[in-house]
């Protein structure tokens, strides 16, 4: 049993299932420690009788009765125990494991740029089967270990108090071991489960590249990567259980020891006390203290058992609350209600630097979208373009009064209510494991957008005639992140699922870079026609995706270099000319 802040207010929540099945447990245990007193008086009458020469078929009878009795209330009793407190635990792996998953959600991206995938999903299984079975069996284990134990212990000094005492000693070493072990033993489990950890992430990180591995054929190398990590989290795990073994051998080696000396001593007494004529250790009272002492192994290898579950239960909670007490780094303060977001935007001398960088990847940026404007970003790769998008999405936290939605400061509007209002087409264009219909309508909810809106927003990004080519049509299912649709595909779902939202402000980041000329100029027609009077920001490389906006924002480095139309900036910007002229050699080079 294990217990810290993360799971000690799931105790008081199933505080009443704990004390129904440690009753059970318990009461369980009395009904056990019936049997050896029964067998005791069974053995001596039946001595009794023998030496007499007598029968009593209706004493055999009852006791045949009473141990159906017992049998009955003992099975009863187990499934009650196992209802308590094996339900509470797997109510407490399920609470725990939502606890885990809700708080994940909430934290920003600069903890999953420091964290991977495949090692939150060791988190999210191996650590919680080891909180679970620390918390449930590991309960039962340490009840019986005090409650049977101790009684059994009691029971058996009764019987022949001398030769109990002698058992003292190698179940004082039993103590002694498991002490010097369980340490031990919780830092080589934690150690598996971080080698479990790496190679679950590299494993899931190479199956996601797959098609990267095996453009480059690099199988081979990804496998000997693998036996490596492998082989890592293999011997991680042979030496945890070295350790647990040598713990389990040294007290099964202590228990059969004792077990030798006390049917040798209890021989002997039977024979020394038969000798003199005393009947106060009968062959009966022997075969009781064998039967208790049968009853006593389990506690003791229980009290192992119990070392070796704590362990792995502590090791994995103390994992668990790594990633528990991470800060939610975006959180709402002070906020304002704004109404209903009509998407006017300005950046004021905003400087930005990521988390543990050492330098600003945005300088003094300034500039104002006004409602209903269509903006173009544009600039070289790595100049800040998605950085500005990230902002406006408030992933990150900046400085007061540096970046204002329909003239509040962002900081002080509610987070959920910015992202609300924004539909957002990111480059990578993600996509989920799903139907290409659940894709779409995941912006507004999957069971709350009709067909013919999902149907109607496809053929605005023109993808509608190549879904409806698929053999199940918008109930295709596409794989992990969209691998069987093509580039261009990926990119106008995603379009697509932004637009259903029809929100006042639409982000589409480099979004028609995988298509041809002529698809993105249909899509860039449709946008212009429903997206009047709403917010559009468009960033993108090509200078023909943005050179009809509102406003161009050109961006270099971290700063903007000028702000203006097409035509403006063509006369007045070197930089911005530099780049058109750089893009028409390159449509003459693909040309030609």
């Amino acid at each position: 049993m294990i217990f810290g802040k993360t799971v000690n207010k799931y105790y008081l929540r199933y505080a009443l299932l704990f004390l129904i099945g440690a009753a059970a447990l318990i009461v369980v245990d009395l009904f056990q420690l019936m049997i050896p007193e029964i067998t005791r008086t069974l053995v001596n009458t039946l001595e009794e009788m023998v030496i007499l020469g007598q029968t009593d078929p209706a004493f055999l009878v009852d006791i045949v009765i009473t141990l159906a009795w017992i049998t009955l209330f003992i099975v009863l009793g187990r499934f009650f125990w196992r209802f308590g407190i094996i339900g509470a635990s797997r109510r407490i792996d399920y609470d725990l494991r939502n606890e885990m998953f809700t708080h994940c959600t909430q934290l920003s991206n600069r903890f999953y740029s420091e964290k991977k995938v495949g090692g939150l999903m060791a988190h999210f299984i191996n650590d919680l089967e080891a909180v679970r079975r620390a918390i449930g069996p590991g309960l039962i284990m340490f009840i019986d270990a005090l409650f049977l134990g101790t009684l059994t212990f009691y029971r058996m000094g009764q019987l022949h108090l001398q030769m109990t005492l002698i058992l003292v000693l190698p179940l004082s070493l039993i103590a002694v071991l498991a002490l010097m072990l369980g340490n031990k033993m919780r830092r080589r489990f934690k150690a598996s489960q971080k080698a479990f950890e790496e190679l679950s992430d590299f494993t899931q990180e190479s199956f996601s590249g797959i098609s990267v591995v095996k453009a480059f054929v690099k199988e081979h190398t990804e496998m000997r990567e693998f036996l490596k990590a492998n082989q890592n989290a293999k011997d991680k795990n042979i030496a945890f259980v070295k350790i647990s073994a040598l713990l389990q051998v040294g007290i099964t080696a202590i228990v059969s020891v004792v077990f030798v000396v006390i049917i040798g001593y209890g021989a002997y007494l039977i024979e020394t006390t038969r000798h003199l004529g005393d009947d106060r250790f009968r062959l009966g009272d022997l075969v009781a203290f064998i039967s208790y002492f049968g009853m006593l192994i389990w506690p003791m290898i229980a009290l192992s058992m119990i070392i070796n579950v704590r362990s792995q239960g502590k090791a994995s909670l103390e994992r668990i609350e790594e990633i528990l007490n991470e800060p939610i780094d975006i959180v709402d303060v002070d906020v304002v209600d704004p109404g209903d977001i009509r998407g006017d935007i300005r950046f004021d001398h905003l400087y930005f630097r990521y988390p543990d960088a050492e330098e600003d990847v945005l300088k003094d940026i300034s500039f104002e979208i006004k409602a209903g404007e269509t903006v173009g970003i544009l600039g070289r790769t790595g100049s800040g373009k998605t950085s500005i998008v990230d902002l406006l999405l408030r992933i990150y936290n900046i400085e007061d009064e540096r970046l204002f939605i329909d003239g509040i400061d962002i900081m002080r509007l509610p987070y959920k209510k910015v992202r609300d209002s924004i539909g957002y087409v990111p480059q990578d264009g993600f996509l989920f494991s799903d139907s290409i219909k659940n894709n779409i309508s995941l912006s507004v909810g999957r069971d709350s957008l009709h067909m013919d809106k999902i149907e109607a927003v496809a053929k605005l990004s023109d993808v509608h005639d190549n879904i409806t080519q698929f053999k199940q049509g918008y109930d295709t299912i596409i794989g992990e992140r969209g691998v069987t649709l093509s580039g261009g595909q990926k990119q106008r779902v995603s379009i697509a699922r932004a637009l259903a939202k029809e929100p006042p402000i639409l982000i589409m980041d480099d979004s028609v870079s995988a298509v041809d000329t002529s698809t993105e100029e249909k899509i860039l027609r449709n946008l212009k026609t429903i997206r009047q009077g709403k917010t559009t920001i468009m960033i993108a490389h090509r200078i023909s995706t943005i050179k009809a906006a509102d406003k161009i924002v050109v961006i270099d480095e971290g700063r903007v270099v000028d702000v203006g139309t097409h035509a403006e900036l063509e006369s007045r910007c070197e930089f911005y000319r530099d780049m058109v002229r750089r893009q028409q050699l390159e449509d003459k080079t693909e040309v030609a």
